[in-house]
């Protein structure tokens, strides 16, 4: 994908604040010294088999971009691919309403959409939001020292996998999803009332490809310690199964020189940090003596699973460390 943008003609815009060429999660453009607009779009085939949580699912992932900008969602609109005679309107309708309901909560409105008739069934959002022009978080301001927070479990490709060949428990769904159909809502507030250097949110390129992008673009190295780190229920179980995902696989390829493994840290924890996600948590860089007031915030706000989970270095001869 890299090598196609790089071969896009370029059209230079000043208001333009945030653009593709910097990995960062949404485009940002100006239009006034007050207010920035923050727009995304997100959208895949379903990865649950209910309906209605597919929809709350495909919406809070392509919210959480703008989220992940310290942002404020103001509208949305759907995107919607569908077989058409071969899927009944109920199950359409109830994507539909899972959709609409979480964009609701995130204090937005639905403002219109597009369908086509495709093979199968795909569905997400293009989202606008607010933010002020300086108060823009981006994924390149880690400073060395900085300590680095993880807001949501990673594993939920392997547990999607698990569940598409007859081997996950029900357990280990139910809590996925929910943790899928949760909004960084409250973890973005959180941060913007502390303060950070830093933000990426969690989601295809799995946890090392989204830290690579911030070590790069920073011009760090992030160490991380792989016992802080929260994995979903029954994710590293998977992994020893062999239950990697395609786009997990492909993350693997392309990340593998990327990181340095000093210690016992096995491979199959790796390939959970290596996983893509769905609708994943926040990475945060901020200051590491303001990392516990950062916590308590996140705790007050109902998110549970932050962790710090490493830290920010000078730069070093690779972009990330994974240590035990």
């Amino acid at each position: 994908m890299e090598g196609i943008l790089a071969g896009l003609p370029e059209f230079p815009n000043g208001d333009l604040l945030v653009g593709p060429k910097t990995f960062d999660d949404a485009g940002v453009f100006k239009v006034n010294d007050d207010l920035a607009l923050v727009q995304t779009l997100d959208f895949f085939t379903p990865i649950v088999d209910d309906p209605y949580d597919y929809g709350q699912i495909a919406a809070a992932n392509a919210l959480s971009d703008v989220y992940a900008m310290g942002g404020a969602p103001l509208t949305a609109m759907n995107i919607l691919t569908f077989p058409t005679g071969d899927v009944d309107s109920t199950t359409i309708a109830e994507i539909l309403r899972g959709g609409a309901d979480k964009v609701h909560e995130a204090g937005a409105v639905i403002v219109g959409g597009h369908t086509l008739q495709d093979a199968e069934i795909k569905y997400g959002l293009s989202v606008t939001g607010s933010i002020k022009p300086d108060r823009i978080i981006k994924n390149s301001g880690v400073r060395p020292g900085d300590a680095m927070v993880l807001t949501k479990p990673l594993g939920g490709g392997l547990i999607i996998a698990a569940l598409k060949a007859g081997e996950a428990e029900a357990g280990e769904v139910a809590k996925m999803v929910e943790a899928m159909k949760t909004l960084n809502k409250a973890a973005s507030e959180a941060m913007i009332e502390l303060g950070v250097n830093a933000c990426t949110d969690i989601t295809g390129f799995g946890f090392l490809g989204h830290a690579y992008e911030m070590a790069i673009t920073s011009k760090v190295t992030l160490s991380f310690s792989a016992g802080s780190i929260p994995f979903m229920q029954g994710s590293l179980r998977h992994a020893k199964m062999g239950l990697m995902p395609g786009a997990s696989v492909l993350n693997k390829g392309h990340l593998s020189d990327k990181v340095r493994v000093e210690g016992d840290v096995t491979e199959d924890f790796l390939e959970v940090l290596f996983d893509s996600q769905t609708s994943g948590g926040l990475l945060i860089a901020l200051p590491a003596d303001r990392s516990d007031a950062l916590l308590g915030k996140l705790e007050e706000k109902g998110v549970r699973d932050a962790a710090v989970v490493g830290e920010a270095l000078e730069a070093l001869d690779v972009p990330m460390i994974v240590k035990p």
